[in-house]
């Protein structure tokens, strides 16, 4: 299984993307985790540009969403809310509807900030989108607070929240694994 992470943050240095890298460390072997790296170059979504072929960033974005098992979402909190580029990439992600790259995909929201909070209202208004979207949400969170403080290298400082990134993460992949196995024998495991 292949699962992608997109991180909702711009920043050279941000702590989402740092938390899609420890995710990575937590995948169990054979699965793997790739980190998208494009979403700076999704240009703002325009139904005017909406077409076949759509523009560059945006067939790439759709692409990688497409060609994974899964996808891990991890996202700052701006404003009490998610960040409008990864509003806008998932915006984009979401067309042409229902034929999209979401559409039935599993996908899982994890999120740090610098408060108090870890995120927490950023994950819900992205599982909230996610889920109109058509994709397979995994109803869970991490709130990784003051997260200039929550990483030791490439793990959380914090033995609990690093265990619960590690059960997300398994998850998603056992969401995954069950995606394609019609939905008598997924509810029968």
């Amino acid at each position: 299984m292949r699962a992608l992470g997109i991180s909702g943050s711009l920043r050279s240095g941000s702590h989402n993307t740092h938390l899609l890298r420890v995710a990575a460390q937590v995948v169990p072997p054979p699965h793997e985790l790739e980190i998208f790296d494009g979403l700076r170059d999704v240009p703002p979504y325009d139904a005017d540009d909406d077409t076949d072929p759509a523009p560059e960033a945006v067939q790439r974005l759709r692409d990688a969403i497409a060609e994974a098992d899964a996808v891990l979402f991890a996202t700052p909190e701006y404003n009490s809310s998610l960040p409008g580029q990864l509003k806008n990439a998932i915006d984009w992600a979401s067309r042409p509807f229902p034929g999209n790259a979401l559409r039935n995909k599993p996908v899982a929201v994890i999120g740090a900030s610098t408060g108090m909070f870890g995120a927490v209202w950023a994950q819900a208004e992205a599982r909230k989108v996610l889920g109109a979207t058509g994709a397979r949400v995994v109803d869970v969170e991490l709130p990784v607070p003051h997260a200039e403080a929550a990483f030791a290298g490439d793990r959380l400082a914090e033995a609990d929240v690093h265990e619960s990134l590690a059960g997300i993460v398994e998850a998603l992949i056992q969401e995954a694994e069950t995606a394609g196995e019609p939905r008598e024998l997924a509810a029968a495991a």
